[in-house]
């Protein structure tokens, strides 16, 4: 066994210490004179061996700390308490500062003597830079966040304790620092806020989901309310701990109340925009109606004459029923403009029903206009409803000929045309009909053009027109699922085309031809109970039903009605449809609750019946008796007793 004798130990030690360059470590003696020195503080105090050894050691401290003692009370504690440490500027050979941790140990002989001190010293200089920088920025942001004033900034606890308050958070929330600090972020809330758990699931939700933002009303320290917006983050250690949460309210009480007054402007704006479209509105259907009214009245007025004389009226008759017809037609335009129209689309062959409306064109258009059918050999048919189409197609007419004050010709064109996809942006790819009125009249410069769509829009002056004949039109094409184009040029003419879908092959599809109205007279007499408000209009029904035959009761409203049918049954309820108190379609409601399957018809003018009386069979106003008769026969035929069963004890007995 080779055993090392004490010098080849300290020679080892020796090396050791005189290879450290990280830490200056050297000995002094029992008064602080240096006596020795190593590599380490060699390198970062700048003194060579010999420049040192035999030197104090408080040149190493700042003038400042060697006028305080401090060299010597290092010494002191270290002897006394058997260690010393502490951090502070140290001096280098050049003069120069550095950042130094120091630590002390005394030296002592077996038999306690002191000897003198170890000291070990490492230079902190970057470390301290770091921290400072570190620092710096925090009292930076500090000062930032302290310095904001229109966002409240704060940190909470993991609980949502408040742990930090700025100015702005002072400014529009009312606490003061020290009045807040240390309490629950949930006091912020309107108390129905906290009683939902709002505050709780506000930070469940920055902590589940990593941020949380939301409006609303929170509450200032005096109780008054303002409007917020909120944003929590959550603030986790490097290893993901949860240390609290960031949160950032913003008072948006003005801009809120700013926005809304905007809105209300605006509002106002689009509430006289409607007013004088309504007014725009308003001149053409008057100046409309009274030319028919005109027409009614006159016409009426001189079949009574010719009558009492015994002279033919059938021409004042057919003037009165046309004016009447346009008067409809009129109608079924403003509701097809106020309301999205119900359309009843099915497969229709055009060249039938254009070539059905010939004597429609004839008497509507007068004789100063000619009309010119082109229609190709083969033609498939369109998808729409026929009633609209003839209707679009009228419009259509009548504006062609406005627009030929001195007459002409008016040319009805029909063909069958492909769009491939992304051809057109108005129309998917698939095949359409296309029917065009064209026109030789005067045409429209491009700023017309562009507005002619427009609802109220009209070229025939201020109340000479509704300016809702291509708006509805236009309208209708859409809903049908194709669209409307216009070609013009001034002193050439306007050709204006319908684009309608073709009507999927189906062999069972009948196209539908509006030629000549069907009648239909029941086989057998029926009991028909009438509801209508307006007194007129329910006489006028009755006598229609009386006419064909059927026995009819009669009441003004929906507990009337209801009162007759406890007395008896009837086969058939015809009622109005918008009344007061009970409307049609809640009277069907509760005749169905009393007796299970009674037909019940509506009669409407509106465009639109409520979704839950879809399913009721309806008649459009104004109607014929034609149309009447062909809508009773379809309520009987849908009705689940026919109408020559037994009806009950006995009919409804007049009271008189």
């Amino acid at each position: 066994m080779i055993t090392a004798s004490t010098d080849e130990t300290g020679n080892r030690f020796e090396l050791l210490v005189q290879s450290v360059t990280d830490y200056a470590i050297y000995m002094l003696d029992s008064t602080g004179i240096v006596a020795s020195w190593n590599a380490g503080a060699r390198r970062f105090k700048g003194y060579e061996a010999h420049e040192i050894i035999g030197q104090h050691f408080s040149r190493f401290y700042t003038p400042e700390d060697q006028a305080s003692g401090v060299p010597a009370m290092a010494l002191y504690a270290a002897e006394h308490e058997g260690r010393f440490e502490a951090e502070g500027w140290r001096v280098r050979k050049d003069g120069g500062r550095f950042w130094a941790n120091v630590v002390i140990d005394p030296i002592r002989s077996p038999d306690g003597r002191l000897l003198g001190f170890a000291k070990v010293t490492r230079d902190l200089t970057e470390q301290r830079a770091a921290q400072d920088a570190l620092r710096a920025s925090e009292d930076r942001f500090r000062l930032l966040v302290q310095s904001v004033t229109d966002y409240a900034i704060y940190m909470l606890d993991p609980v949502g304790t408040v742990t930090s308050w700025n100015m702005g958070a002072e400014r529009f929330k009312g606490y003061k620092t020290e009045e807040i600090l240390g309490q629950n972020f949930s006091r912020f809330y309107s108390e129905e806020d906290r009683l939902a758990g709002l505050p709780s699931r506000a930070l469940h939700t920055a902590q589940s989901m990593g941020r949380f933002e939301a409006e609303g009303w929170r509450i200032r320290k005096d109780g008054s309310r303002f409007w917020a917006n909120v944003v929590i983050d959550p603030i986790h250690t490097p290893d993901g701990t949860l240390l609290g949460f960031a949160k950032i309210t913003r008072d948006l009480t003005e801009r809120r109340e700013a926005q809304r007054t905007i809105d209300a402007a605006r509002d106002a704006i689009i509430q006289t925009q409607k007013m004088d479209a309504i007014g725009k509105l308003t001149g053409g259907v008057a100046h409309d109606f009274n030319n028919l009214l005109a027409v009614i009245v006159g016409s009426l007025d001189l079949a009574r004459q010719r009558m009492a004389t015994g002279g033919d009226i059938n021409r004042y008759l057919d003037n009165a029923m046309t004016a009447a017809e346009r008067g409809a037609t009129l109608t079924q335009r403003m509701l097809a403009f106020a309301r999205k129209q119900e359309l009843k689309l099915q497969s229709i062959d055009c060249v039938i029903l254009v070539q059905g409306m010939a004597e429609l064109f004839r008497t509507t258009l007068g004789a100063a206009v000619s009309i010119e059918m082109r229609f190709p050999p083969m033609l498939g048919a369109a998808h729409a409803d026929p009633s609209q189409l003839e209707l679009a197609l009228l419009n259509l007419a009548v504006n062609a000929r406005d627009a030929m004050p001195g007459g002409g010709r008016i040319i009805i064109d029909a063909t069958q045309t492909t769009i491939t996809q992304d051809e057109r942006p108005d129309l998917g790819a698939g095949d359409y009909i296309r029917l065009s009125v064209i026109d030789e009249g005067e045409g429209m410069d491009a700023a017309t053009l562009e507005r002619a769509r427009e609802p109220f829009f009209t070229t025939k002056g201020v109340g000479k027109g509704t300016g809702l004949g291509l708006s509805m039109v236009h309208g209708f094409a859409q809903q049908c699922g194709g669209s409307l184009t216009i070609a013009s040029e001034p002193g050439i003419g306007t050709s204006v085309s319908l684009w309608l879908p073709m009507a999927a092959a189906d062999a069972d599809a009948r196209h539908v031809a509006m030629v000549v109205e069907e009648m239909h007279d029941p086989d057998t007499p029926l009991v028909i109970l009438a509801v209508d408000d307006d007194d007129l209009v329910l006489m006028n029904t009755a006598g229609m039903l009386e006419d064909l035959g059927h026995t009819v009761f009669q009441a003004s409203s929906g507990a009337d009605a209801l009162r007759l049918l406890e007395r008896g049954s009837v086969d058939l309820v015809v009622t109005d449809h918008a009344m007061p108190g009970m409307t049609g379609a809640q009277l069907a409601d509760a005749i169905e609750q009393i007796q299970p399957g009674l037909p019940v018809v509506i009669v409407t003018g509106f465009a639109e019946l409520p979704p839950h009386a879809t399913q009721r069979l309806r008649l459009d106003k104004p109607f014929k008796q034609a149309e009447l008769v062909r809508t009773v026969a379809t309520a009987m035929r849908g009705a689940l007793i026919p109408a020559v069963a037994a009806r009950g004890p006995d009919p409804i007995l007049p009271d008189c």
